[in-house]
């Protein structure tokens, strides 16, 4: 039988990687205890769970916001965003992504005034279906391959300037034959002011395999850390966002025999200047996002991530790569998010939104 190469996505790249097969569940208590790697690439199980996938999140660049301003669509993000005023609303996201490849999230609120407040959400990938065949190419039957994450997360405001949230994720995988189950948790704070600034830390999937692709083979998790801030300003209906990605790992940079220059008279190649190589290090860490929201009904966004442009331009045409931009109108009870984002010159996918509040719809 031949075996399955799934198609795994991270927000940078499409990777193919071995198909590795899953067990049963081991106690919770076993988070306390997970191994944490630094995840760049392909590495690691359910990179699913680093995609973007609320539209306005994409259209502002990155796969997090640190926005306080109630939106649900936030809260699969960053839990520590997770407010009262998300009670009874419903957000349903869909992202026609490359191929036949489509995923999203479905999140609903309820808040407890002893308990705080909650969010479920179900985070899916459909990476669409497959045709079994041998090793002379002869077609035998289809097969399906997916992943889905239960995910329940936490809010709660300590004070008027700080609040605490965390998400507990339940991963299924099924790709062909090969199962996987694991569990993780994403654990945020936020910082907030009273003149619109706010700053997040996250901690992201924290957790293990519990049962693997194939025996004795583990694979870790896309453990991350992140930092954002945004700031609505005072006198002008714009907020500014900046944030930064993968802390847990300082370079970010791969060798790519495309990109290094060689001296055309001794083809000995040349050493990248000491601050170039800086700067290119740092930025990579980088995503920059802007909301111009002139009225209520109607937000207009863009975003500029660095490290996506460096890894997926062509250098004969760079194009708008790694730049993206979306639209919020609000029609009567409903928000519509719309947003592209350009990861390579072959197309830009599609990223919709739709929330609205259940007791004021009825």
């Amino acid at each position: 039988m031949v075996r399955l190469r799934n198609i795994l996505v991270d927000d940078t790249k499409l990777l193919r990687v071995k198909k590795t097969r899953y067990y049963l569940l081991l106690p919770l208590l076993f988070l306390a205890m997970p191994s944490i790697h630094a995840q760049i690439g392909g590495n690691g199980a359910y990179k699913f769970l680093t995609l973007p996938a609320s539209a306005r999140i994409a259209a502002m660049g990155g796969n997090f916001l640190a926005a306080s301003d109630h939106d649900i669509n936030l809260a699969l993000a960053n839990p520590s965003l997770i407010t009262p005023q998300m009670h009874n609303n419903l957000a349903l996201n869909f992202v026609d992504y490359f191929s036949d490849i489509n995923y999203g999230f479905v999140s609903y609120g309820r808040s407890f005034d002893k308990l705080g407040s909650f969010v479920g959400s179900v985070q899916y990938i459909d990476y669409g279906r497959f045709t079994y065949a041998d090793d002379i190419g002869e077609a035998s039957g289809n097969f399906n391959a997916g992943e889905t994450a239960l995910v329940m997360g936490w809010g709660r405001n300590l004070d008027s300037t700080f609040s605490i949230g965390a998400n507990l994720k339940t991963i299924f995988s099924a790709l062909e034959t090969y199962n996987s189950f694991g569990l993780a948790v994403d654990v945020a704070g936020s910082y907030h002011t009273s003149d619109g600034f706010t700053a997040s830390f996250i901690a992201k999937n924290i957790g293990r395999q519990l049962t693997t692709y194939t025996p004795g083979n583990p694979e870790p998790l896309p453990f991350e850390l992140q930092l954002g801030i945004s700031k609505k300003l005072q006198h002008m209906p714009f907020r500014y966002s900046i944030l930064l990605t993968n802390l847990q790992k300082w370079d970010l940079t791969y060798n790519d025999p495309s990109k290094i220059k060689v001296d055309p008279f001794t083809g000995i190649p040349v050493k990248e200047d000491k601050f170039s190589e800086l700067l290119d290090k740092t930025m990579r860490h980088v995503v920059i996002g802007g909301e111009f929201v002139p009225t209520k009904s109607l937000s207009i966004r863009f975003g500029y991530n660095y490290r996506l442009r460096q890894e997926m331009k062509v250098d004969s045409k760079v194009s708008t790569v790694g730049f993206s931009w979306g639209i919020g109108i609000r029609v009567s009870k409903f928000q519509f998010n719309y947003a592209r984002r350009a990861y390579h010159l072959e197309g830009s996918p599609n990223f919709i939104s739709v929330a609205t509040n259940l007791s004021d719809l009825f």
